[in-house]
């Protein structure tokens, strides 16, 4: 199979899941190889989630670049917007809005300060709201600037949010400010000036959240956010759930984490280019999948089972459980028989998990949903 084939497979799938959700379509990019002249390939995926429950609903789209070494010296600022890599973000706003003909009630596509691209306003389809951190200082319709007009906000309100543990960050729960303004952005100035680029609005208007951390510990790095979206913002109800939709970019972050350090480990890698790029889309499918069972595990969202296997398989399933199940109430699978949860729970004992302390992380389910993969096969063979 090719890569386009994978990843078109995997978007089927996430299709059938969509109908009459609002789905949040979180695109990202991250290393998956670096040489040591800074060249390598980049993996720019979108992953849809459920904006009211959280639910991991599965990939959306994908694509792998490959990344020069050494210093660009502004090359890039010199091609035209198609020939850019940043365009990436563009087609995934256009994936994204694929959504709506598969029955999603609305999209909106979260993306953090690589992702300010004027373009990636100006050119998104109606089907499609943005939500995306602002990544500079932009000229505003009237001559002043972007960060400056947020200073000058009132605060509106204040909300409460759990910051995850990150490097050189320790979890914590972070009391933050709110301000909110409508924003008219200014066409920006280009060394190239394309018919499409001239073509493009001289200004666009926008709705700003900023969301500043109160009273930070001391050492920390405050949480600082200036959010940019084309949803209505008229007051602070709206900007906290702006910046609730910002928040659940974290689920790329975990999806990342599980390719890489604490799962699929894709940057140690050393086979050839080819191979390498199809067992990339390959491990990130089975990475979301990880970590769909990880985010189910204790059935918050209660995702059916069928999000992650096949409806053939649920029988060698749950003779599995019984097998895996003792006596006691602790060592009982909580969950209702073809719910994914039921199915977390089994996989994490598989992985090791005793039931008793801790929850299980993508390591423990990766290790589990390998181990169920090899019985499977056992019990197809019994049965032929």
């Amino acid at each position: 199979m090719t890569i386009e084939e994978i990843v078109s497979h995997a978007r089927l799938r996430t299709s059938a899941r969509v109908g009459g959700r609002h789905v949040l379509a979180i695109q990202d990019t991250t290393d998956v190889r670096v040489h040591s002249d800074n060249s390598g390939m980049v993996l720019h995926p979108t992953i849809a989630v459920d904006a009211d429950d959280g639910a991991l609903l599965g990939l959306v789209h994908a694509e792998l670049l490959k990344r020069e070494g050494g210093r660009g010296g502004g090359r890039h600022k010199k091609l035209p917007f198609d020939d850019k890599q940043s365009r990436r973000w563009l087609r995934g706003i256009e994936q994204a809005a694929t959504l709506r003909a598969s029955g999603a009630a609305a999209i909106t596509v979260i993306a953090d300060r690589e992702g300010d691209i004027y373009e990636d306003f100006a050119l998104r389809s109606p089907d499609v709201d943005l939500v995306i951190r602002a990544g500079q200082n932009r000229c505003l319709s009237d001559g002043s600037h972007l960060f400056d007009q947020s200073n000058l906000l009132p605060q509106a309100g204040e909300m409460l949010v759990d910051l995850p543990a990150a490097p050189g960050r320790s979890a914590r729960t972070a009391k933050l400010s709110l301000r909110f303004a409508t924003v008219e952005i200014a066409r920006p100035k280009r060394q190239v000036r394309t018919a499409e680029f001239a073509a493009l609005p001289d200004s666009i208007t926008l709705n700003l959240v900023e969301a500043c951390e109160l009273d930070p510990p001391a050492g920390a790095v405050q949480a600082h956010w200036r959010l940019l979206t084309t949803h209505p913002v008229a007051n602070v109800e709206d900007a906290r759930r702006i910046v609730q939709y910002y928040r659940q970019r974290w689920t790329i972050e975990q999806v990342f984490r599980t390719l890489k350090t604490k799962g699929f480990d894709v940057e140690a890698l050393r086979i050839a280019e080819g191979p390498f790029e199809k067992l990339i889309a390959a491990a990130l499918v089975a990475a979301v999948t990880v970590f769909q069972l990880v985010r189910e595990r204790d059935g918050a969202a209660k995702r059916p089972l069928t999000d992650v296997l096949d409806p053939a398989d649920r029988p060698a399933l749950e003779a599995i459980n019984t097998k895996l199940e003792g006596k006691t109430l602790r060592q009982k699978n909580p969950h209702p028989k073809g719910s994914l949860a039921y199915a977390a729970w089994v996989f994490a004992r598989l992985g090791g998990w005793t039931g008793y302390y801790g929850k299980p992380g993508p390591v423990v389910m990766l290790s589990g949903l390998i181990h169920f993969q090899a019985l499977l096969q056992g019990w197809k063979l019994h049965d032929v």
